[in-house]
Formats: structure tokens, C-alpha cells, sequence
């Protein structure tokens, strides 16, 4: 009964490692989609904070200035 309870202990304990292995490949993927997010959605976003403007101004010179 001794060496059963020990072959099961060890069979859980190489299961365990498998699921930490997947569970680590699995956290490297969401964490790498989440900086990939953020650097397609926030990045551009703080590049229009500078670009509207600069565009605004451009365009309202040019269409203003003619009057």
C-alpha cells in the first residue's frame, strides 16, 4: 500500500510540472498579446494627441489665410 501511494504521489508530482510548464508557456503568450495591444492601440493614440493639432492648425491657416 506504502509503494502505491508513492507511485501515485510521483505520477501527480510529473503531472504538476507538465500543467506549470503550460500554465508558464500560456502566461508568456497573454502577456506578450498585452504589450502587442498596447503597443498598437495606445501608441497611435498618443501619436494623434500630437498630430490633430499639428494638422488643425495647418489646415486652418491655409483655409482661414485665403479670406
Amino acid at each position: 500500500m506504502n509503494d502505491e501511494i508513492k507511485q501515485k504521489l510521483e505520477q501527480q508530482d510529473v503531472k504538476l510540472d507538465a500543467i506549470y510548464k503550460s500554465v508558464e508557456k500560456t502566461r508568456k503568450y497573454f502577456q506578450m498579446i498585452f504589450w502587442v495591444t498596447i503597443a498598437m492601440v495606445v501608441l497611435p493614440l498618443i501619436a494623434l494627441l500630437f498630430m490633430v493639432p499639428s494638422f488643425l492648425s495647418t489646415y486652418s491657416s491655409g483655409t482661414l489665410g485665403g479670406l
